[in-house]
């Protein structure tokens, strides 16, 4: 079913450079959801916001940028007010 999931709700090919800590490779967005909806809400692109809020449910992103200990301070203001 999980396979299934990915395929409906898409798959994007991650820039090296915004997950530079670790092997791209092996990175899956379901089970490291804040890891990438942090590393996107900071240092993304609009490709990557796109997919992002095609991926996860709005709760969820919301939820991230309320409670996340890692966010920068200007994207937390940013991406607080836009997920009022």
């Amino acid at each position: 079913m999980a396979i299934a999931k990915k395929l409906k709700r898409g798959s994007i090919k991650f820039r090296p450079s915004l997950f530079w800590d670790i092997d791209v490779s092996k990175l899956d967005p379901d089970k490291n959801p804040e890891y990438v909806i942090e590393r996107i809400l900071d240092f993304g692109d609009d490709k990557e916001v796109r997919w992002m809020t095609k991926y996860f449910p709005r709760d969820r992103i919301k939820s991230v940028v309320q409670t996340s200990r890692v966010l920068l301070p200007k994207s937390r203001s940013f991406w607080s007010l836009y997920y009022r």
